[in-house]
């Protein structure tokens, strides 16, 4: 297992006000701001440029990810489409994973269509596949890893050194892991890339995304972009995420500590097929999550044995496991990647990323794990 970072107990800003020494930073709501005089503008002089509740996140998260700075969003879509406008042009391609969230596949298709780039979505763990969409020399190569939702895993320092050599620059979703457990900077990467709505807020109650860049000078250019479409996130939902943050190694470790209660329990059962999580040696990428990952998360997917007639009966009778989208809460959620999450994508391009109609996806929250294994096995004795 990799080593873990030395930035694993998170501040989350506390005592970074000099004013009036508040030991939780003040939210400053303020969308306009002063000028010392004439042509003397100060550090924050228009909200949608920036704003310091909002800074504060960003160089929080910054420091996590060990980068240089940082862009916060709207949601975790925004960022990665505030990507695609400011990096691409219609002649440029980007790589992404065949296996990618639907929301991601379904934006890099859609704009693709639409001729603003070229995507070209491979399978990143197979090595020819791989080397025939870098000869296209693309411009950008998004990696997702674990991949949502069939938890697979690919070497990030592999891939990286293999995009530069072709000069791309090369992105990092690392929703799935948070910097408690993965750190893409450190292996090469130039962009890591969060739905901050999920793992670093952890409550369900915000949306946000944030880009980390290796690079002050990308960082800065991307930020002028960000200023020239409004990808802004409120001065209050920036305060939530600072104190969701604080909980962050907390929550990251109680939640792995019942996942782990979780798979075992599911791969003992009867009426469960494949179980899917990093932790497992027949998990694909399992020894490379354990020389990239500090830790196997707190995400897996499983799927039904027999028929998917029998998943509305299996969701009905959970109690504890709510049937909703999203991942990363103190709460644990369920959803049925098919209709839900990857939706977005056509019959044929789940077929081909091995999402089948009988996965179920898993966030696992704080609830205490003999609760949630009654509950699961519970709903698995009514099919």
């Amino acid at each position: 297992m990799a080593q873990k970072p030395n930035t694993i107990a998170v501040r989350g800003g506390l005592n970074t006000d000099s004013q009036y020494g508040s030991v939780v930073p003040p939210i400053t709501p303020s969308t306009s701001y002063s000028w010392l005089g004439f042509s003397k503008p100060r550090e924050y002089d228009y909200g949608r440029r920036s704003n310091p509740s909002r800074r504060l996140v960003e160089q929080t998260i910054a420091e996590l990810e060990q980068g240089t700075d940082a862009i916060l969003t709207n949601c975790g879509m925004s960022a990665i489409h505030l990507l695609c406008i400011s990096l691409l042009t219609p002649t440029d391609t980007i790589v992404a994973p065949h296996d990618c969230y639907g929301g991601s596949y379904r934006l890099f298709n859609s704009l693709s269509q639409r001729g603003l780039f070229k995507v070209i979505f491979v399978d990143q763990s197979d090595p020819v596949a791989l080397a025939q969409a870098l000869s296209h020399k693309p411009k950008l190569v998004l990696i997702e890893t674990p991949s949502n939702p069939l938890l697979r895993v690919v070497d990030i320092a592999l891939i990286a050194q293999q995009s530069h050599q072709h000069g791309a620059l090369v992105a990092v979703d690392n929703t799935f892991m948070s910097p408690i457990l993965q750190q893409p900077i450190t292996l090469g990467a130039d962009i890591v890339i969060h739905s901050c709505t999920k793992y670093l807020n952890g409550h369900s109650d915000l949306l946000a995304g944030i880009l980390v860049f290796k690079s002050q000078e990308l960082a800065n250019d991307i930020l002028w972009w960000a200023n020239n479409i409004g990808t802004l996130n409120s001065a209050f939902d920036s305060y939530l995420l600072l104190r969701g943050l604080r909980t962050l190694g907390a929550r990251i470790t109680f939640q792995q500590e019942n996942t782990q209660y979780i798979v075992d329990f599911l791969l003992k059962h009867p009426k469960v097929g494949r179980v899917y999580h990093p932790s497992l040696p027949t998990n694909q990428g399992h020894e490379i999550a354990c020389k990239q990952q500090t830790g196997f998360g707190a995400m897996l997917s499983f799927e039904l044995k027999d028929n998917e007639q029998k998943l509305p009966d299996f969701i009905d009778q959970l109690r504890i496991f709510t049937l909703a989208q999203s991942l990363g809460g103190v709460e644990s959620l369920i959803c049925h990647p098919a209709t839900m999450t990857h939706s977005g994508m056509s019959a044929q391009a789940r077929k081909t990323a091995g999402v089948s109609d009988l996965l179920l996806r898993i966030s696992v929250g704080l609830e205490d794990k003999h609760d949630q294994i009654a509950d699961l096995n519970h709903a698995l004795a009514h099919i």
